[in-house]
């Protein structure tokens, strides 16, 4: 097998097995990488701000002997702060900014090999389920359907993920944007129990606790050995997640028993879905009842789902107002329009309109709704939903150019209307995946949610490796790649 076909057939974990083998060398892992962004970037425009002279010196410095010694990969270009590898948070008032410091996020990736070269694509700030940035360009494309976008706000690591160009890339999901893009991309995405991965030193919480850390991959396995890599608290996290009994990576290997799993295929409230969004729900009900588990239809929850969902939109325009009022304060001068999107200064004129106790009021929404929710999976040991309402969008419904938030998420198409489900585990601190099971009609992925109880990862990361194992998707690939 030539290297080139190794590289693109290959997840992470068998990649780290030659280097350490010695068959392939860092370098030659790293050359293949960036000769496949090179050839591809220019049709999806998934990566930003690449730095090889810097992965180059890594490499020669005598990379650590992790258990992903080097493979390349790729951060989110948001979070993740890393010395040497530039981040414009998806946009153009922050391109090219240096970070001066390593996250603790980022040094537990770096202590286990990885060879990071560079950023992948993020619509501004995080805001949106598609990839749609100014700083960037044009939209981030789908390798599946160019005309598609390849979803968000992890869009960039999900798009090159997909067209082979690595096999894992970093992701975080502050309302689905790990799980969205895995769905629209036909790859797996992992969203933690809430605080299982310290956002620290620089952050406490992100999104008040919405917003979690992960990957998105080919391979169940390298996703689990990849949070084995990174979870667990640093010194001063305001909270952590309960701890788990056996890591992900060991329970990737093991079935998880039988399991009584609910299905919804409408959404949670009871309002019908797309076709080829119900279609893949009720065939991955289909599967797991024929891999004997005891598979039912679920009710529709009681929880104020309409609420939970404006009071999350709250929270994300805070966010958003936060950050851009931290820039005024450290340049001394207001924001000015088109120095960001239009959607992000109104999402801070937003903001700006909420009262302190409004927002405590949005978070006692929050709270509420999680509890109602744990309820609601209390009669069961998994939930599984179709991971969006629709198939991938197409690219410039969710361009940032939208002057309206509110709009722009509740609007008639807006965002609660593509992405359904996914917030709803931000909200209870759920974990949640998204398992590419099914693909419609015209070839595009269509991913199904698979959720389970607080804490309950490692069941979660079983069940999910048990589908994988039962219908392998990884021989599966884009028309661009």
């Amino acid at each position: 097998m030539s290297l080139s076909d190794a590289y693109e057939d290959l997840d992470a974990t068998a990649l780290a097995a030659l280097v350490a083998k010695g068959e392939v060398t860092p370098s030659e892992l790293l050359d293949e990488a960036l000769a496949r962004a090179e050839r591809v970037n220019p049709q999806i425009n998934a990566l930003t701000n690449l730095v090889p002279e810097k992965s180059r010196a890594l490499i020669a410095e005598g990379l650590p002997e992790g258990p992903f010694r080097g493979v390349p990969f790729v951060l989110k270009d948001l979070g993740a702060a890393a010395v040497g590898f530039p981040v414009s948070s998806g946009s153009k008032l922050l391109e090219g900014s240096q970070p001066t410091f390593d996250s603790h996020f980022y040094a537990k990736l770096r202590d286990a090999g990885l060879v990071t070269f560079g950023r992948g694509t993020s619509p501004e700030f995080g805001c949106g389920p598609a990839t749609e940035s100014a700083v960037y360009g044009g939209p981030t494309r789908n390798p599946w359907n160019l005309e598609r976008t390849s979803g968000g706000s992890s869009g960039g690591s999900a798009a090159a993920v997909a067209a082979r160009v690595l096999p894992a890339a970093h992701a975080s999901d502050g309302a689905g944007s790990t799980r969205i893009p895995a769905a629209s991309c036909g790859l797996f995405g992992f969203k933690p129990t809430r605080a299982r991965i310290s956002q620290g030193p620089s952050v406490g919480e992100g999104w008040a606790g919405l917003s979690s850390a992960g990957f998105v991959t080919r391979s169940v396995r390298d996703n689990a050995a990849l949070m084995d890599v990174v979870s667990g608290p640093m010194p001063g996290d305001p909270y952590c997640a309960p701890p788990m009994e056996i890591g992900y990576a060991q329970a990737a290997d093991r079935a998880p028993g039988k399991l009584r799993i609910g299905f919804l295929a409408t959404t949670f409230a009871g309002a019908p879905i797309h076709a080829d969004a119900k279609a893949a729900a009720l065939d991955a009900a289909e599967l797991l009842a024929s891999m004997g588990h005891e598979v039912f239809e679920a009710p529709v929850p009681e929880a104020d789902v309409a609420g939970m969902l404006r009071a999350t939109a709250r929270v994300i325009s805070a966010g958003t107002a936060r950050t851009l009022q931290a820039i005024e304060a450290a340049r001394g001068a207001p924001i000015q329009p088109g120095e960001v999107e239009p959607l992000a200064l109104d999402a801070k004129r937003l903001a700006e309109e909420i009262s302190g106790a409004d927002y405590l009021a949005a978070i006692e929404t929050i709270h509420a709704f999680g509890r109602a929710f744990a309820r609601y999976l209390s009669g069961m040991d998994v939930l599984l939903t179709p991971t969006l309402g629709e198939p991938p969008a197409e690219c410039g419904r969710f361009t940032h150019a939208h002057g309206d938030f509110e709009a722009f998420r509740f609007g008639p198409g807006g965002v609660a209307d593509y992405s359904p489900f996914t917030a709803a585990f931000n909200v209870s601190g759920q974990p949640a995946a998204s398992v590419p099971l099914h693909w419609n009609a015209e070839g595009l992925p269509i991913g199904v949610q698979l959720a389970s109880a607080f804490g309950a990862d490692a069941l979660l990361m079983s069940l999910c490796a048990d589908l994988e194992r039962a219908r392998p998707w990884a021989d599966r690939k884009p028309p661009v790649r």
